[in-house]
């Protein structure tokens, strides 16, 4: 399917002109405008039509879809524009609601708003011309004076959320201090309702059902919204919602990306990096197309909101955007090739004994060949599989091992800190300090001891705010064994024994066989 570039196209095909009228229909019924005079010595902004396809997370045809945009580009700020960032759900946020609901046993619902922006109201006044196609007859030399937002506009972002989070206020809800776009409603036993606002998504979900219905009518009442029921496909996530938990995945994008670059029949492989990997900026390889180099990537760190076994691999590929070579290129088709074997492949939120937050440390030193620098990672899970992990290469030279450990406890330290934060406002206050796990004695000493400040003081001074968590009682540093290091997935190439091993660990697994496993144990139980 070819979506059309401009309106001469669109019209040709019935689909497309009756997705121009839907828009217009809905521009008017929500009062968007008004047809005025042409204004003297002010600015009037043009306007195009765009046009979409929206399909489902099998490919299938969802709707066609007409937006009336306007040419933003030509606003001045502080005359046309002010405000203009609206936050955006952060996808540890996004995981995090699944955990707390699979652990809870509640349902995470979905609704969609229809033309978010449009429901935006404006603070300055702006004008924008009749819609091609669609003048009004006799009177072609008005223009339309703007009351509410449009798409193309620089603030109906900050408008859309404005608005939403002041009717939201309005029935109740608190915000979370952390998180701006999460929402909750809850009285001192339990949380009764938790929204998670994404530019339009909202998900919902918490302890009664007549509550999430309740909040569904309240919201339909103001706006015209879509209720998609138990929420089955959000930001390219498939999300699967059964009575063993919460699984998602994207596979359905994954394979998308392996017909792409002509990978769907290639010979799987068994890791994502082959053992002992070396990849450098300067190794003698011709040189590959970077643009092609740089989509791929893309794709793969996409892929990584819900493939966080693949995370290492991608982080190392996307230092060499800017000289990738045909060694880089052969490394990123490994990551294809062990997509392709493990295509069904995703995150498992279960129901644990206890909800408590458990953090996971650690680091490789010197890995980066180019400029010595080290690789930290970590892990979090609340009770099952994790839900909150990163991979990135250290700021600074690290001069021991003990350094670049110390440097990813910190940051470390600082996640789980936002997370109790975030917890506490979801009404799942963590009593006791957050053990954060660590492979390493040195550091954990170090954390605990002042008395070893002379063989730190070349360390950056905030990276001592991890003795200050540690005193606060907000956190505490454990030793672990290196075998029991769920992060040493994150910083370094593995074999494939213990590579499997740790991939189970963290909860990532293929949804069939994880279900057909629990039902052998009930069976064998009963």
């Amino acid at each position: 399917m070819v979506d059309p570039s401009c309106y001469a196209e669109a019209i040709k095909e019935e689909c497309w002109q009756e997705a121009m009228e839907a828009e217009l229909k809905m521009i008017q019924k929500n009062d968007t405008w008004e047809l005025v005079n042409r204004p003297e010595n002010r600015k009037v902004i043009g306007v195009k039509w765009v046009f979409r396809t929206k399909t489902n997370s099998d490919g299938s045809l969802n709707k066609h879809k007409a937006m009336l945009v306007v040419k933003g580009y030509s606003q001045q700020q502080g005359v046309d524009f002010f405000e203009t960032f609206a936050p955006v759900a952060r996808l540890d946020t996004i995981r995090l609601l699944f955990a707390l609901a699979a652990q809870k046993q509640w349902k995470v619902h979905q609704l969609d708003v229809k033309s978010a922006f449009l429901n935006g109201f404006l603070k300055e006044e702006i004008f924008i011309e009749q819609p091609e196609g669609f003048e009004v007859s006799s009177e072609e030399h008005k223009v339309y004076r703007l009351k509410k937002a449009l798409y193309g506009l620089k603030q109906p972002p900050r408008a859309w959320y404005d608005r939403i989070d002041a009717y939201l206020s309005r029935l109740g809800f608190t915000k979370s201090i952390s998180e701006p776009t999460l929402y909750v409603k809850k009285d001192e036993k339990e949380t009764l309702l938790i929204v998670s606002l994404n530019v339009d998504d909202l998900l919902v979900t918490g302890s009664k059902d007549e509550l999430i219905k309740d909040f569904k009518k309240q919201m339909q009442d103001i706006f015209e919204m879509t209720d998609l029921g138990l929420m089955t496909y959000f930001l390219g996530m498939e999300v699967n919602q059964g009575e063993q938990g919460i699984f998602i995945s994207q596979q359905a994008f994954a394979l998308k990306v392996l017909c792409k670059f002509s990978m769907s029949k290639c010979k799987p492989a068994s890791t994502p990096v082959a053992l002992g990997e070396k990849l450098s900026s300067t190794s003698e390889h011709d040189r590959v197309d970077e643009r092609g180099y740089r989509i791929l990537v893309g794709c793969l760190l996409y892929l990584t909101a819900t493939r966080p076994d693949i995370l290492y691999a991608v982080g190392l590929l996307s230092r060499f955007m800017h000289c990738c070579n045909v060694a880089h290129f052969k490394a990123a088709k490994r990551v294809l090739r062990y997509i392709k074997g493990t295509l069904n492949f995703g995150v498992k939120f279960g129901r644990s004994k206890e909800l408590k937050l458990v953090g996971y440390s650690d680091s490789d030193w010197s890995g980066s060949v180019d400029d010595m620098k080290s690789t930290s990672g970590y892990f979090f899970n609340l009770g099952s599989s994790v839900f909150s992990w990163s991979s990135k290469k250290q700021q600074t030279v690290a001069q021991s091992t003990t350094e670049a450990e110390y440097i990813v406890a910190a940051t470390a330290v600082n996640q789980a800190i936002w997370l109790r934060k975030l917890l506490d406002d979801l009404n799942a206050r963590q009593m006791e300090a957050t053990e954060i796990n660590v492979d390493n004695q040195s550091t954990i000493a170090i954390a605990k001891n002042p008395v070893f400040h002379g063989k730190t003081k070349y360390f950056k001074i905030k990276y001592h705010f991890v003795r200050e968590a540690e005193l606060a009682k907000e956190i505490c540093l454990v030793h672990c064994r290196s075998r029991d290091q769920l992060a040493d997935v994150l910083t370094k190439p593995l074999a494939a024994g213990r590579f499997e091993c740790l991939r189970e660990e963290i909860g990532v697994c293929c949804l069939v066989a994880k279900e057909e496993c629990s039902k052998v144990a009930t069976s064998a139980a009963t």
